[in-house]
């Protein structure tokens, strides 16, 4: 009895020390989502919205007064911010501050999304912890790409709920395709490591191979040069292989 105790607390402890957490898709509002994703050293956002204007996250509290951390996309290349505490336009972190990583920033008609990483502790920012403690955010978007005071624009704030990841998770069954429909131009993410990205006919008809020189786990797949229509995609990482389908419009 004492062993399979000891033998539950183990895998207890691994799920929470090694596993990964995700909050899903949430809907923030009209044409605004957020995507949190934690592994035990890296979180991964993704976050979509009318590509005419920044988008703006805190962390960590439902004002601006409590928010401990920002993330905004602009005009400008800064996307660190510290929240001012007040309505008023929040101050970027210096240079050598900024944290996050833009992994991809792509506009599909009015809609841009964009995969950012960072590392879980950075200094000066907002802590994530790689398990399923929920995470309190404000969000905020202007009238223009350039950042300045939201106004009466749409603002409100949320508590995104996590749950842990399971082994099938990482599958590559379960990596997501966005936008799908396009004009040609897809991101791909997975929660398992791409290297290879095959494309078919809709009849299956091999058409090309496309490397993925750095192995990753969110790719931008750029098919603009051929012609609308279905197609098929081949999805490799190591031994293990997917198929998906994908329109070009």
């Amino acid at each position: 009895m004492q062993k399979k105790l000891l033998t539950l607390f183990i895998l207890t402890i691994s799920v929470f020390t090694y596993g990964q957490f995700s909050t899903g898709v949430v809907n923030l509002t009209t044409a605004r989502t957020i995507r949190i994703d934690t592994t035990p050293s890296m979180v991964t956002m993704t976050l979509t919205g009318p590509s005419n204007v920044w988008l703006g996250i805190g962390f960590g509290g439902f004002s601006m007064a409590e928010t401990t951390d920002m993330f905004i996309w602009s005009a400008s290349a800064n996307r660190d911010y510290m929240a001012p505490g007040g309505r008023v336009t929040p101050n970027a972190d210096a240079a050598n501050a900024q944290s996050w990583t833009i992994v991809t920033d792509v506009v599909t008609g009015t809609t841009r999304t964009i995969v950012a990483t960072r590392a879980l502790v950075s200094t000066g920012d907002f802590t994530f912890l790689n398990n399923n403690s929920p995470i309190n955010i404000i969000y905020a978007q202007g009238s223009s790409t350039t950042l300045g005071n939201h106004g009466a624009n749409p603002h409100d704030v949320v508590t995104l709920q996590r749950t842990a990841l399971g082994n099938e998770a990482f599958s590559l069954n379960n990596a997501t395709i966005f936008p799908n429909p396009s004009h040609g131009i897809f991101t791909i993410e997975t929660q398992s490591t791409l290297n290879k990205i095959s494309i078919y006919s809709h009849t299956g008809a091999f058409i090309k191979t496309v490397d993925v020189l750095e192995e990753s786990n969110s790719v931008k797949l750029d098919l603009t040069n051929m012609s609308t229509g279905v197609y098929l995609i081949e999805l490799q990482g190591g031994s293990e292989k997917s198929w998906k389908k994908i329109a070009i419009e």
